[in-house]
């Protein structure tokens, strides 16, 4: 059994006001109390903290105690970050998809299934100490004229509170935004150190794991996108090659959405492949099956657009026919991973038809993947996933798939909601993708 490497918590820690707010609720001192599922293996409960992602509510005191959500940023992450809820009368806000319960969420899922260093021990090891990334590490993929200016952004943004940074997501900054998303990049960094580290002493070294917001995906060069501000896979890669001279990166993206912003960074770098499988016609809109790379870089960018309805079966398939052969021939030093869970079916930002079962799979075929082609060195990225209860019982799943451990997924998903597969059309996009790139 090996160990699992991930990231999240400080002393300062994402459970407090999470803690204060599930004793509002019980108290019934809040405008509404969720009607919760029990869908854990110990009776306990799992789900959401937001009404609006699990359905109908009762009310407690309506306009006596109004709720405020949406004033916390779509780009802070959650690790060393302060979560705020005021409960004033008048108004009442949505929360932003991408939201600061999204880590305290999967960190709780993964206590109560007994999966964390508490119940493993030193099969599940959580790094804490480490630096943020350097302005450095940043540049090493964002113009360095972006990195200045969204440092010196951030006193407008203490001042005002949160500010708008760009209209594609929509996303947004506070004042601690900046050093946040370092600090984001820097666990990508450590686990890569770590992984790296731990290779060279043990055939089948632990699978990283960073638990981090903001994501990075769609983060260009040039500046914030979709709600991310650095991108954290794309930096990590870097540091892969800089400190450590693995020089071929293989990138798997499996996030509902393209990620765009890695896809641009090394659209003509011969040394990294990036390969994205996401819904076809999603945001950002790019990532056709004919952007494949420029230049030196032209055949190590692979896209794989995938039909709406696509699921378990459609991406077994792309595993076996594109991903497994891509890697093969390109022969990497080290994979990572931008692990999105919005492919989900219970995802409110598309309709792709995964499960936590395909997520598992995910995990375990990568896994086995990155043990044959480089020496088990692999590190997944949180991008992203808006079900609450879908992304942290995913994860969890992944989870146990780098533990060795059997799936529980037959536990948590539902085959009745499950629709007909576009088999068709999955079977005539991955023709056409192997035949553009020789595979």
């Amino acid at each position: 059994m090996q160990a699992l490497l991930y990231y999240d918590s400080h002393p300062e820690s994402n459970f407090r006001v999470p803690s204060i707010v599930s004793a509002l609720e019980k108290m019934e001192l809040t405008s509404k109390d969720p009607r919760l599922t029990d869908f854990s293996e110990s009776g306990e409960d799992l789900s959401s903290d937001d009404p609006e992602q699990e359905g109908a509510a009762l009310d407690h005191r309506g306009s006596e105690v109004i709720e405020l959500q949406n004033f916390s940023p779509a780009s802070v992450d959650d690790i060393a970050s302060v979560h705020a809820r005021a409960y004033v009368s008048g108004l009442e806000k949505d929360s932003h998809p991408e939201s600061n319960f999204r880590v305290p969420s999967i960190v709780s899922a993964l206590e109560k299934m007994e999966l964390t260093s508490k119940h493993r021990g030193s099969e599940v090891i959580e790094l804490q100490n480490f630096s943020p990334a350097s302005v450095d590490d940043i540049a090493s993929v964002h113009a360095r004229a972006y990195v200045s200016g969204l440092e010196k952004a951030m006193s407008e943004a203490s001042e005002k509170g949160i500010i708008f940074i760009d209209g594609s997501g929509p996303t947004y900054a506070t004042a601690t935004t900046f050093q946040e998303s370092l600090i984001a990049a820097g666990a990508g960094i450590c686990l890569v150190d770590s992984v790296v580290a731990a290779s060279r002493i043990n055939k089948n070294p632990a699978v990283g794991f960073a638990l981090i917001r903001p994501p990075g995906h769609h983060a260009v060069p040039k500046g914030p996108m979709g709600f991310c501000i650095f991108g954290n896979v794309a930096v990590a890669a870097r540091h892969a090659q800089h400190a450590h001279g693995l020089k071929r990166v293989f990138i798997i993206d499996f996030d509902v959405h393209h990620g765009n912003g890695t896809n641009d960074a090394f659209y003509d770098d011969p040394d990294i492949f990036f390969l994205s499988t996401h819904q076809d016609g999603s945001y950002p809109g790019t990532g056709k099956i004919n952007e494949v790379g420029h230049g030196s870089g032209e055949g190590t960018t692979l896209n794989l657009p995938l039909p709406g309805g696509s699921g378990d079966a459609s991406m077994r398939s792309v595993f076996e026919e594109v991903i497994v052969p891509s890697a093969q021939r390109f022969k990497p030093d080290i994979i990572l991973v931008s692990a999105g869970y919005d492919a989900h079916v219970l995802d409110p930002l598309a309709s792709l038809q995964f499960t936590t079962g395909t997520y598992y799979m995910l995990a375990s075929n990568i896994k086995q993947l990155a043990r044959e082609m480089c020496g088990g060195r692999c590190v997944f990225f949180l991008e992203g996933g808006y079900n609450l209860q879908s992304l942290s019982y995913s994860v969890a799943e992944s989870f146990r798939a780098f533990l060795g451990e059997p799936s529980l997924s037959s536990r948590f998903d539902d085959p009745s909601i499950l629709y007909k597969e576009p088999s068709d059309k999955v079977k005539q996009a991955i023709q056409r993708v192997k035949h553009i790139h020789f595979l």
